[in-house]
């Protein structure tokens, strides 16, 4: 199973809520769209719109991964994950699984720390133990990722999709200032090449006066 980048954030948005805020689980597709584009707890940040967050609902569902409903209380359409049902995952699973989709690979101490709100593990025996677990099977949910140079702890990665890196307004706004800078730079280089140019002129008027 292959989840696309803005599905991946999804799901970890689902399940990030549903085990830390339960009061408002399900969640309506505008406090989706707000858990998937929040700057906390996030790695990268995105900008997703209403749309691409609703495809991205459907692509789960298709996939057996969520569930739209309908509550009788209220006209709103409401979203929720069945990770559980889909999986057979238990909950300090299901948290270990939320944070590598909502932050990419992490080492186990990552891993323990943001957890926390999750549910609490004993110890890194403990996450190491549910981490082994996650990574057996004929569909492996995670893997152990080569270590890096620099590196001094292994990482573990989630197996469901490629992870990209969906342009964040921040990144924009770099880009932007950037391209700002580069421009005034220009301009005032084209501004002092007149002024040395007009000067120039005016000194060989004065040469030829004076000679």
């Amino acid at each position: 199973m292959k989840l696309t980048a803005i599905e991946l954030r999804v799901l970890g948005a689902l399940l990030e809520k549903a085990a830390t805020t339960p009061e408002h689980y399900p969640l309506t597709t505008n406090a989706l769209l707000l858990a998937c584009n929040q700057k906390s707890n996030r790695e990268p940040v995105v900008t997703f719109d209403a749309k691409q967050v609703d495809e991205a609902i459907l692509g789960l569902r298709q996939k057996g991964l969520a569930r739209t409903i309908r509550p009788s209380s209220n006209r709103t359409f409401k979203h929720k994950h069945v990770v559980d049902e889909a999986m057979s995952l238990q909950s300090k699973e299901r948290a270990l699984l939320a944070i590598l989709l909502l932050r990419g690979p992490q080492t186990p101490g990552e891993l323990r720390t943001r957890t926390q709100r999750y549910c609490d593990f004993e110890n890194l025996a403990e996450i190491e133990a549910a981490l082994e677990k996650l990574s057996v099977g004929e569909e492996p949910l995670v893997q152990l990722c080569p270590r890096q140079p620099g590196q001094s702890q292994d990482r573990w990665q989630h197996m469901l999709g490629e992870e990209t890196e969906p342009a964040s307004q921040e990144s924009e706004y770099i880009d932007a200032g950037v391209s700002a800078a580069t421009s005034d730079k220009h301009s005032e280089l084209h501004t002092l090449t007149e002024r040395i140019t007009e000067l120039e002129s005016r000194i060989a008027v004065l040469e030829e006066l004076f000679a």
